[in-house]
């Protein structure tokens, strides 16, 4: 799966959890997730949702660290490479 395919992917599930009216297509990933209209709560459902529509498993606290769009693409990008390694 290619970076943008990635990114592609994380604004739809992004847009279909999120709790707050957002411009998608401007969407950059420098955004701040919690900018995005997500909480303590429903980041825990975004989890859930990338979990299975990246066909991964990986617990809450390896994300700990994750705070912008682009942190998560990096985080799926080796979470997938190694799923396929």
């Amino acid at each position: 799966m290619t970076h943008q395919e990635i990114v592609e992917k994380l604004r739809t599930l992004m847009k279909k959890s999120s709790t707050k009216q957002v411009d998608w297509n401007s969407m950059t990933e420098e955004a701040s997730i919690e900018s995005l209209g997500f909480d303590s709560l429903s980041i825990l459902d975004l989890i859930y949702d990338v979990q299975c529509s990246f066909g991964l498993e990986f617990d809450a606290e390896e994300v700990a660290g994750v705070k912008t769009v682009g942190d998560m693409v990096t985080f799926l990008e080796s979470k997938t490479r190694s799923a396929a390694g």
